[in-house]
């Protein structure tokens, strides 16, 4: 009887794998409740923080004329002509010149009335200018 010559088995034994596995899952298990999370150290800061400044606030109507408003010191509202405009926001300035500006236009006027006014303002050489504008949900 002819004997059969071996095959060789090209198979990968994976048990030990998996034993160390299963042994590192288990160190891992143990000793993670045991570490101590890092607490952090925050920085301190010398001051406290300010309020921002209410701004001043120039409403440009559909007709061109002009309403503003110091939220500063309260919400009354007056009428001014663009003459009137930077000699009101200039005096407003003295006082505080970090308190900013902000042109709301009405939805119907048109965008080169709210640009003069800006402009009018830049000539003046107000520093902080901005636009206001109404959030779609409130």
């Amino acid at each position: 009887m002819a004997r059969r010559p071996r095959r060789l088995v090209a198979q990968m034994n994976v048990v030990p794998y998996i034993d160390v596995m299963l042994v590192l899952l288990v160190i891992f298990m143990i000793t993670a409740p045991l570490i101590n999370p890092g607490s952090i150290d925050l920085p301190q800061i010398g001051k406290t923080l300010s309020q921002p400044e209410q701004p001043l606030e120039i409403d440009v109507h559909k007709d061109g004329s002009l309403t503003v408003i110091d939220r500063a010191e309260g919400a009354a509202e007056a009428k001014l002509s663009r003459d009137d405009l930077v000699a009101w926001v200039k005096d407003k300035q003295l006082k505080s010149p970090d308190q900013p500006v902000v042109i709301a236009g009405d939805r119907n006027a048109k965008y080169d009335l709210i640009l003069q006014v800006m402009d009018t303002l830049q000539q003046a050489a107000v520093k902080r200018i901005g636009l206001l504008a109404k959030s779609r949900d409130g």
